[in-house]
């Protein structure tokens, strides 16, 4: 890991081998969200997400004084 310690400005040194870090961490956070979100699909398309939206949607119409 090599500093590039010349700066025309006087700022701080920075690493030259980071070029690819930021296309890295969106293909971390891209893979991240998509097995988030596949994992939220196997729980709601289930017994489990029938009842907790039935539950959350009772809920939610006790609390306006509808349910």
């Amino acid at each position: 890991m090599a500093l590039c310690t010349s700066s025309p400005t006087g700022a701080r040194p920075h690493r030259a081998d980071q070029r690819g870090v930021t296309t890295a961490e969106y293909a971390v956070a891209t893979a991240a969200g998509a097995g988030f979100a596949g994992l939220l699909y196997k729980l709601l398309s289930g017994g489990f997400g029938d009842k907790l939206i039935k539950t959350l949607f009772d809920h939610v119409l006790s609390l306006l004084g509808l349910g």
